[in-house]
């Protein structure tokens, strides 16, 4: 209760000041689920554009689903959060997270679908779920297509805001679970979708099996979309759409070979749209480098609440009010364990820097195969681990195809070099590896000193030559990834999945 009066006082003196004037908005925080930025042209993301302001350099700060969202709650980069870092990790319980500031502050909070994880919340002593209170009662909907459940969040959300007290401000998280795996095969050409009409990127084959994934990701995309209109209309019944601080972006990109679990374009680079019509202008498009740091002490910002100590990002409110600050020229992006798919519980640890016009890539352990590899079983039952299980996975790892699509299938599945450059703009997929072209020298280290420069200042314990990663466990605890889990007991991760004992080295 201290707490509370402390972070109220906090805020009424926030609200004093001639720049808070504004009311204190609601928050609608929509998060996709493994959608590219490339993937965002559709009506509601180009309605919300027109009403508000997109980010088209919007980068997530991991390619993998529970270390993402941890940076977006934290406002901190995947190595300052401990075992919240990893793929079935958990959440310290001392780091300041935005919905539970906001709640201590007044506002009604909660969720429906994803918030975070997949993970303990509980493990690491948090005392409270980390996005609110769960509004999931219509998990199973009306809406099955081909046998797969669709979550109504915008009946949800309507839930939610019923159960609301009269005048308290609002911070709803819709972790829409689209368009994450698994998909009704031929939803998309169902859908009256074209393979003609699908851009396949540079590093998969053109196909018509691959397209047809495309097309099947693209109309979960499409559910995405229906339930953001309804949600929208929901405020609009309400009267408070333009008292409310709207985001939707994503948590990692597309769950495809050489895209989710890697720092290239289609791992990291997101969709972002902000709207705040009581505040900011619609139709601007904001071109400066940002992150999912950001994303935390922007919505602190805008409810008048001071940003905690330890967070890495920057409020985003400038930008939207188009005012003057320090160019924000390059994002930092990271990754250590996404499953378990490599001998002895192995992550792939990478950091990566990217500018508007380059991107670098160090690979920690290029011994080790990115993908997790051809031979070990991984937690999710399948060998290249990392990579999600998929007919265009299917198709590429087929010893045909790997033949036929030997470019591709290296350039997915291969191992990779120490270091990466890309020429972003000449080469928009990141296919064509510049570190190695004496010409590019120069370029490369100093993007290599300003990388190591920032990692020394955030603490990276990568760059004191520390691991901590390897001992975190992978908590999964039901199902055959189960029994990975080092907390629990040999006879439980036997009964889990009859795998073998697996324990970090």
């Amino acid at each position: 209760m201290n707490r509370r009066r402390m972070l109220g006082a906090s805020l009424a003196a926030a609200a004093s000041c001639g720049r808070s004037r504004v009311k204190r908005p609601n928050i609608l925080f929509i998060l996709a689920d493994d959608l590219s930025w490339a993937h965002a042209n559709t009506r509601v993301f180009q309605r919300l554009a027109a009403e508000g302001t997109v980010f088209s350099h919007s980068f997530s700060a991991c390619p993998s689903c529970t270390p993402s969202r941890s940076a977006v709650l934290t406002g901190r980069h995947i190595w300052q959060v401990g075992e919240a870092g990893v793929l079935y990790g958990t959440m310290p319980a001392g780091i300041p997270l935005f919905p539970h500031l906001l709640e201590d502050a007044g506002y009604w909070t909660g969720f429906t679908g994803k918030g975070w994880g997949p993970g303990d919340w509980k493990a690491g002593g948090l005392g409270r779920p980390p996005t609110g209170r769960e509004y999931n009662a219509l998990e199973h909907s009306p809406a099955v297509r081909a046998g797969i459940d669709k979550r109504d969040y915008a009946a949800n959300f309507e839930a939610f805001l019923r159960e609301r007290p009269r005048q308290a401000p609002f911070c709803f998280w819709m972790g829409v679970t689209e368009p994450h795996r698994i998909y009704a095969a031929g939803a998309g050409l169902a859908a009256g979708k074209r393979l003609a009409d699908v851009r396949v990127p540079a590093f998969l084959p053109d196909t018509p099996e691959v397209r047809s994934d495309l097309l099947d990701y693209l109309s979960e995309v499409d559910w995405l979309d229906a339930q953001v209109a309804r949600s929208l209309a929901v405020l609009s019944r309400t009267g408070e759409i333009n008292d409310t601080l709207i985001i939707v972006t994503s948590d990692n990109g597309m769950p495809f070979p050489r895209a989710k679990t890697t720092l290239y374009d289609w791992g990291v680079r997101m969709p972002l749209v902000i709207r705040w019509g009581a505040r900011v202008q619609g139709g601007r498009r904001v071109d400066e480098m940002v992150s999912h740091v950001d994303l935390a002490p922007t919505i602190l910002d805008a409810a008048g609440l001071p940003a905690p100590p330890g967070i890495s990002g920057r409020s985003l409110l400038p930008l939207l009010d188009g005012r003057q600050e320090a160019p924000r020229t390059h994002v930092f992006t990271a990754l250590e364990r996404h499953t378990i798919c490599r001998p002895g519980g192995a992550g792939y640890p990478m950091r990566a820097i990217r500018t508007r016009e380059r991107l670098y890539i160090r690979n920690y352990a290029p011994d080790r195969w990115p993908t997790g590899g051809p031979d070990f079983v991984s937690s999710n039952r399948t060998v290249h681990g990392d990579v999600d299980g998929a007919p265009v996975k299917d198709f590429m790892t087929d010893p045909v195809n790997q033949r036929r699509f030997a470019r591709e299938y290296e350039l997915c599945f291969g191992k990779r070099p120490a270091e990466e450059l890309y020429d972003v703009a000449a080469d928009p997929d990141q296919v064509r590896n510049l570190a190695g072209d004496p010409a590019r020298a120069g370029e490369a280290a100093r993007l290599r000193a300003a990388l190591d420069s920032y990692l020394k200042q955030t603490s990276d314990p990568r760059a004191e030559g520390r691991d901590p990663w390897s001992s975190y466990p992978y908590r999964q605890t039901t199902g055959f990834g189960a029994s990975f889990n080092t907390t629990l007991s040999e006879a439980e991760r036997e009964a889990a999945g009859a795998a073998p004992a697996h324990k970090p080295e």
